[in-house]
């Protein structure tokens, strides 16, 4: 495995560990029962998605405590998402509060999805027992992450159409859809206006 994997790897681990903390945080700024709901799914995913990350390193013979620069950035990125959070629900405005979480969500699920997008490629690229324990990882998560990553999406658009006083569709089309692809997202988007 080159350095650059294992610094995906890394980076993978501690975004996934960041992601925890992020939808504790945000489950703390929810008001949206159906969100909510949501939200606590993706936690214990994103719990489960730290297990596979840690099995993962086990069987490529990673010490998960490395630190790499890259990793450390990760981890300020998260800690920034969370205090962003924090500071909104102190405003005392809980709606505010709310689509900063969704906002932050958002911004986590990008580096995530990113992430488990570039680990498929490299389970493409690599051969024999690499290419197997890369790609069951990618099998076990991938479909997760492509729904934590559009749903949200959806959630953070219709709440903050909410926000400006214009007709909503909540849940958004990207949940009752249960859009897992960009091109689902595209084509659950353009129908919202059939929707309301």
């Amino acid at each position: 495995m080159n350095k650059q994997t294992k610094e995906l790897l890394y980076q993978m681990l501690e975004t996934e560990m960041g992601g925890v903390q992020i939808y504790t945080t945000a489950l703390e700024c929810v008001i949206n029962d159906e969100l909510k709901e949501e939200w606590q799914g993706y936690l214990q995913e994103t719990h489960h998605h730290v297990e596979v990350m840690h099995e993962l390193f086990a069987k490529m013979e990673l010490d998960p405590k490395v630190q790499t620069p890259g990793r450390q950035v990760v981890r300020h990125i998260g800690e920034s998402l969370v205090k962003a959070m924090k500071m909104a629900k102190q405003s005392g405005v809980p709606e505010a509060a709310e689509l900063v979480a969704c906002e932050c969500v958002v911004l986590a699920e990008t580096k995530d999805h990113l992430n488990w997008e570039l680990l498929s490629r490299c389970a493409e690229a690599a051969k024999g027992e690499e290419k197997r324990v890369l790609s069951a990882a990618c099998e076990e998560v991938e479909n997760e992450e492509d729904e934590h990553i559009y749903h949200s999406k959806g959630w953070c658009r219709e709440l903050w159409i909410q926000s400006l006083g214009m007709p909503a569709v909540l849940p958004p089309p990207e949940e009752e859809k249960e859009v897992k692809t960009a091109i689902g997202a595209a084509r659950a988007e353009q129908s919202r206006e059939k929707m309301l």
